[in-house]
């Protein structure tokens, strides 16, 4: 008899040095159906998947696929029961081609030679029927985030899988592109194919999942059927305590000008049009100024140049008073720069560094933790416990963690807590909350307006609608590498921002264009 589950994960417990990542955790899989798992982050989430993929061998428990008990001692066991995950941190060959990376380790050969030609034409076939277009001859590291993750999902179906994870696939995509997700999701569902969806976000659960289940500290809260449940149950079941789901904050009250940027130009990598074309705008003490727009029109290079970590080919920027232009990284940040970044690893951590290390790697040359030229150990570890015990950071060993084992929510929690402490003038969050659950987008909220409050500056970054309408003071929408609209949250609405970011409206000098 054909078991009602194509997958179970029965009794699993998986442990990490200081830490029980899978508390004996059940999950069953219905075939066709989609199935959330929802938790904090560090609820042992991503570690319960790459179980199942093969990535982790559990201290315990047992994995059954149609009923029958199987094996899975790596990715490849797992490609061959017809298993296959989009990880969060993207698993792409940065120099390779897109089609490089979509056949890589699935090669079709004869005689020892390559099918491209072949290859080329199954996933052409694939991109088509599954909306997914992609240039399969572009380099990886030249295609947004979006788009690699449609290489990531083409790789999948490559492979002909029929249990799908997704491991926070929302969690880089823009508005349009997660709709455009979420119908694919629905028709892989309808074709029979069986999906486990890793997410935080509370409204794409209500959206498309049949069922979801709750993990909590590593442990099983329980399963629900979506049609019987809402947003507020599921946020309560997730964090153990009600969640404020709409963001508390008094009006601005704007100062002195901060940040002064004029007829900023950063050049393309690209293509020959500049990413950030001509640029100016203002921010000042004391408000919240959202850069909104679909990825990929701007604002990755504008934040680069803002930052120093790209060369603007024209322009002036100026900080408190003072002329950065073209002062270097470590200077702007002296000068009264936080920047949250958008690219956590990349630019944001070293990953094979302790937490307590990444914790002062701006500021290990302050007196608190250095004495002639030798680090204080002392005041470093102390620090380090205060930050990870106000921003919640959860860790196996705490300062001595090594970062890359972390979750990625607690990395990005962990440079929150840095950038914040360091109290500059101006703070830069490029998508602060990306793969945050509620409960610590409500923490990141409350403090991005604390910031404000304290007369800060605040420039935000970012891709979710309803962060950019419900934290900004001011909207300044780019498209194409240029400041189409400046708007008002408390008079404008989601559809009006949606036209200004689609570049089918823009603010001309007192008057609007269609």
């Amino acid at each position: 008899m054909q078991s009602d589950y194509i997958i179970e994960m029965l009794n699993i417990r998986k442990e990490f040095p200081g830490i029980v990542a899978n508390d004996d955790i059940t999950l069953q899989l219905r075939r066709g159906e989609i199935h959330a798992l929802l938790g904090e982050n560090g609820a042992g989430k991503s570690t319960l998947m790459s179980v199942l993929f093969g990535l982790y061998q559990p201290e315990a428990g047992v994995i059954k696929k149609n009923g029958e008990v199987v094996h899975i001692h790596n990715p490849n066991d797992a490609t061959a029961l017809h298993i296959g995950m989009v990880h969060q941190h993207f698993k792409l060959v940065d120099v390779f081609s897109v089609l490089d990376n979509i056949i890589l380790g699935a090669e079709d050969t004869q005689m020892g030679f390559l099918q491209r030609k072949t290859a080329r034409q199954k996933v052409q076939a694939l991109s088509e029927k599954y909306k997914l277009a992609v240039d399969l001859d572009a380099k990886v590291e030249d295609i947004t985030v979006g788009m690699q993750q449609r290489v990531e999902i083409l790789k999948m179906l490559y492979r002909d899988n029929e249990i799908l994870i997704f491991d926070e696939p929302t969690a880089v995509l823009t508005p349009q592109e997660i709709d455009e997700l979420m119908e694919i999701m629905r028709s892989f569902a309808k074709e029979g194919k069986s999906i486990l969806f890793i997410t935080h976000k509370l409204n794409e659960i209500m959206a498309v999942a049949d069922r979801c289940t709750v993990l909590r500290k590593g442990k099983y809260v329980g399963t629900v059927d979506i049609k019987d449940t809402n947003k507020q149950e599921l946020s309560n079941m997730m964090v153990g305590r009600p969640v404020q789901l709409q963001v508390q904050k008094g009006p601005a009250h704007p100062g002195e000008v901060v940040l002064d940027v004029q007829d900023l130009t950063v050049p393309s990598k690209t293509s020959r049009k500049n990413a950030v074309n001509h640029v100016s705008f203002q921010i000042h003490a004391g408000e919240i100024v959202c850069i909104a727009g679909i990825d990929g029109n701007g604002q990755t290079e504008l934040v680069y140049g803002l930052t120093g970590l790209e060369k603007a080919s024209s322009g002036h920027i100026t900080l408190c008073g003072h002329d950065i232009s073209h002062s270097s990284v470590r200077k702007r940040s002296e000068a009264g720069m936080s920047h949250i970044p958008e690219d956590r690893h990349k630019h944001g951590l070293v990953l094979d560094d302790t937490l307590e290390n990444n914790l002062v790697l701006q500021s290990f040359e302050d007196s608190r933790f250095q004495k002639m030229g030798f680090i204080r150990r002392d005041a470093v570890r102390q620090y380090a416990e205060k930050i990870i015990d106000q921003y919640d950071v959860r860790s196996g060993q705490g300062p001595i963690t090594v970062t890359r084992s972390m979750s990625g929510g607690n990395q990005q929690k962990a440079i929150i807590g840095r950038e914040l402490d360091r109290e500059n003038p101006l703070l830069v969050a490029v998508q602060p909350t990306r793969g945050l659950d509620v409960g610590a987008i409500e923490y990141i909220h409350k403090q991005l307006i604390a910031q404000r409050d304290a007369g800060k500056a605040v420039l935000l970054v970012s891709l979710e609608l309803d962060e950019v309408m419900n934290v900004s003071d001011r909207i300044l929408v780019v498209y194409e590498g240029e400041i189409v609209g400046e708007l008002d949250p408390k008079t404008t609405t989601v559809q009006e921002l949606g036209l200004y970011m689609a570049g089918a409206k823009r603010s001309g000098k007192g008057e609007t264009q269609q």
